[in-house]
């Protein structure tokens, strides 16, 4: 009775039973681990090569350096390790297409400016709409300004979206809004990023009359427009040095865009067919100047951000020289429901797409955050190690651009 009216009793009674039970009963079992259990668990290493790299991040002990810091990312793992790769791979193009260039005979004889072979690789760079959409928007226009790309591959918002931010201004909001709210009051979402529905208006106000000028052009010169060309004339109409096509149309980059009716720049060409109808763009056409470039490059390199129609634009036309010798992704698609957008840059090398010698490189992450990063190890420096090289600035067209747009040494 003593015992069950005190349970703190009971238990050290127990424990004292269980205690007093032959010591060696316990010991024994602790001293055969069975040998099954230990084959699973300790299963012996093999020596990996010496040249494996050891984990290492970035010591900020000594100091904040950027440089240094995106340097360490190659061996800190994950993604941090896939961006340390693009940065090597990215390198390589800018390596080798800034090496002296033998022009091919044809070369001179090329009518066509924009397809005219210019380096020993071509950097294809294609991205999404809602990157031009984001202020990533400035890191592709300081690409194609200072010619580090060779050709742009995008969609139907990836060149509104340029025009019209010189029209008006697009807005930083928030990916948790009342979107019917937002509609009552003429305001479209994309993302987080708020664009006032005027901002449309205007671009029809500006775009109408070039739509016009073109129709005219077509029935008087037989000028046979593409949407490449159209984008290149709408480059030069908009002279805004802020513009993604006005530096497209000066340097002589060509700029594909398939779906280029997809957009808003698609709804007013249809609201601008009852008025003026005519208007005939030639999509083969195009494909014939983008596989050219393709066909002719004597390397071949692939920045692609995001997935979908500029991804397997660029991937497809690379398939008629058998495919790219260097390749980045940056997206945040998965491949387990076997689309284009969402496989790994290895799948293109059973298509053909990219070459099967190649090292391709796939950042898992969101383009608006990565792709600056990559561009300022990179394209940024190979540019202002140019132009520290030959002691004054790359500039590409105009003579007075600000010294400003260049960083102090």
């Amino acid at each position: 009775m003593e015992e069950e009216d005190n349970p703190a009793a009971s238990r050290t009674t127990k424990m004292m039973v269980f205690s007093d039970e032959d010591p060696n009963t316990e010991t024994k079992a602790t001293q055969h681990v069975p040998q099954a259990v230990k084959d699973a668990v300790f299963v012996q290493s093999i020596s990996l090569p010496e040249t494996t790299p050891v984990v290492k991040g970035y010591d900020f002990n000594e100091g904040l350096n950027y440089s240094k810091l995106f340097q360490s990312f190659e061996q800190c793992g994950h993604q941090a390790t896939h961006f340390g790769l693009a940065v090597k791979e990215i390198n390589k193009m800018l390596t080798i297409r800034s090496q002296e260039f033998a022009k091919p005979d044809y070369a001179e004889l090329e009518e066509d400016e924009f397809i005219r072979p210019k380096s020993n690789l071509v950097i294809f760079l294609g991205y999404t709409s809602n990157l031009v959409t984001s202020g990533t928007r400035d890191t592709i226009r300081f690409l194609v300004q200072h010619k580090l790309v060779d050709c742009l591959v995008t969609t139907a918002g990836g060149i509104e979206e340029d025009f019209i931010k010189v029209l008006a201004p697009t807005y930083v909001g928030s990916f948790h809004m009342d979107d019917r709210k937002l509609r009552d009051e003429g305001i479209n979402r994309a993302g987080n990023l708020l664009i006032p529905n005027e901002n449309y208006c205007l671009f029809e106000q500006w775009v109408n009359p070039i739509l016009d000028k073109m129709i005219e052009e077509q029935k008087t010169k037989n000028i046979l427009w593409t949407p490449s060309r159209m984008i290149a004339r709408l480059g030069e109409e908009i002279d805004n040095e802020e513009s993604i096509y006005y530096w497209a149309a000066v340097n002589k980059i060509p700029v594909f865009c398939p779906a280029l009716t997809d957009g808003s720049l698609g709804d007013m060409m249809y609201f601008h067919s009852f008025r003026n109808p005519g208007l005939i763009l030639d999509i083969v056409q195009d494909l014939r100047r983008l596989n050219t470039i393709a066909v002719r490059a004597k390397h071949t390199g692939m920045v692609i951000l995001g997935g979908g129609v500029v991804k397997h634009h660029i991937c497809n036309a690379n398939l008629m020289r058998n495919g790219a010798d260097f390749s980045v992704y940056i997206n945040t698609g998965l491949d387990y429901d076997g689309s284009d957008s969402g496989a790994r840059p290895e799948e293109a090398i059973s298509w053909g797409k990219i070459r099967k010698e190649s090292n391709p490189v796939k950042i898992y992450a969101d383009a608006s955050l990565v792709f600056p990063l990559l561009v300022a190890e990179t394209f940024a420096k190979h540019h202002f190690s140019q132009k520290n090289q030959f002691g004054k600035p790359l500039y590409t067209s105009r003579d007075h651009l600000r010294s400003s747009d260049f960083p102090m040494n």
